[in-house]
């Protein structure tokens, strides 16, 4: 009895660590999809770009992956405000964001992880850090990987602080707003394109710091992009579209459900008990668990 209580409460803490990267994963999908309405299926493979920016980084000059990436974290900024106004002008400003928006994205995703296998081929790459290696116990039996808690600590700063932009600033509360009423937001002197296009820089830049966190929790390849479309996704619908606080409720519960279920009954059922969350959550409350 004491085996299995031991094992249910590192599962719950590893899942909460867990739950705290999806969060960082996820949060850029709440921002374009739950908040600008752009389907980017393609944020998976900006995610891996900045798993390799801070391979390379890390490898070349011994910086750590999280301080490389947040500082290259700008770049990524710049790369998605230059995106969106790709976007706007080829699909949205002509009324065809839908279906040729959703093909764009894939466009990119497909090339980003061609590109990547080109340059790097399909050999995983791993990166080295002092916290990578150890653990610390929490009590009696409870481990808890640093590999798993610096990047759930680096996470929720990230959280905590996109969630004050945007409630705190007046670009932040033009973004929460842009989705709703676009005539009222240029009454109040700003332009809705331009708030556009810095919230999907600021989607793609945490896409990269979340690359940071990816590669110190696991070794990558070019495809693994793939595993985190569905959940990127499901996190957005389950917390509530465009909440930030939502996304990281969601992550944790979907972290703590497939940490148990990979603990108890094997990796291999773990994203189908997620799903089934999800499901269950939206024939309950369709908007999500904040959503409004």
């Amino acid at each position: 009895m004491d085996v299995t209580l031991n094992l249910l409460v590192n599962a719950i803490v590893a899942g909460i660590l867990l739950g705290g990267f999806y969060a960082a994963v996820s949060i850029g999908i709440s921002i374009s999809f739950g908040m600008l309405d752009i389907v980017n299926i393609a944020h998976p493979a900006f995610i891996i770009l900045g798993s390799y920016i801070a391979y390379i980084v890390n490898v070349n000059f011994g910086v750590d992956p999280i301080l490389a990436v947040f500082i290259l974290s700008p770049a990524f900024f710049v790369l998605g405000v230059a995106m969106y106004r790709w976007y706007h002008l080829a699909f949205e400003r002509r009324g065809r964001e839908s279906l040729s928006g959703l093909a764009f994205f894939f466009g990119i995703l497909f090339i980003g992880e061609v590109a990547l296998l080109l340059v790097f081929g399909v050999d995983y790459r791993t990166v080295n850090t002092p916290y990578i290696g150890p653990s610390f116990a929490l009590t009696g039996n409870i481990s808890v990987s640093m590999r798993l808690f610096v990047p759930f600590l680096v996470s929720l700063a990230m959280v905590v602080g996109v969630q004050l932009y945007m409630s705190k600033t007046f670009t932040g509360r033009c973004i929460l707003a842009v989705s709703q009423n676009q005539t009222a937001l240029q009454l109040m002197g700003a332009n809705p394109q331009r708030i556009k296009a810095i919230a999907f820089g600021l989607s793609i830049a945490t896409a990269a710091v979340a690359g940071a966190f990816l590669i110190i929790i696991q070794p990558v390849e070019p495809s693994i992009g793939r595993e985190y479309i569905g959940r990127v996704f499901a996190v957005c619908v389950l917390g509530g579209m465009g909440s930030i606080p939502g996304a990281l409720l969601a992550a944790i519960i979907l972290g703590v459900a497939e940490s148990f279920t990979a603990t108890f009954y094997g990796p291999s059922w773990a994203p189908a008990v997620s799903f089934g969350i999800l499901l269950l959550t939206l024939a309950v409350r369709p908007a999500g668990l904040l959503g409004r």
